[in-house]
């Protein structure tokens, strides 16, 4: 029997919901108290995936077959690495273009 394509907006809905999950039994296990903030977070985004798909309303915050944002990822990745005991880093934000090394000379061309 042929399949049909799979819907990519209910597998980004699935591995949102997986991630979200798995996030909180890695904290569970490893008896790691996350902050108030920590776990209203995952509640409400997952509220929001399951109710609407994704957690996120504006298309310019992520991209169209996502189910969460950019800075929801960032900070999805932050709680997991405090739940493993891994050192968190702030983001990285504000490199900008920056030169790597000594400006190069124009060639002349007489």
């Amino acid at each position: 029997m042929k399949r049909g394509p799979p819907d990519r907006k209910a597998q980004a809905q699935r591995a949102a919901l997986n991630a979200l999950r798995r996030a909180q039994r890695t904290a569970d296990k490893a008896g790691v108290k996350l902050s108030d903030w920590e776990g209203e977070f995952l509640e409400s985004v997952t509220e929001r995936v399951k109710t609407y798909g994704r957690a996120f309303a504006d298309p310019e915050k992520g991209g169209a077959g996502e189910a969460f944002s950019m800075m929801q990822h960032i900070k999805l990745k932050e709680i997991v690495a405090k739940a493993k005991g891994e050192p968190r880093f702030p983001a990285k934000r504000g490199g900008g273009f920056k030169r790597r090394g000594p400006a190069k000379p124009e060639p002349e061309g007489d």
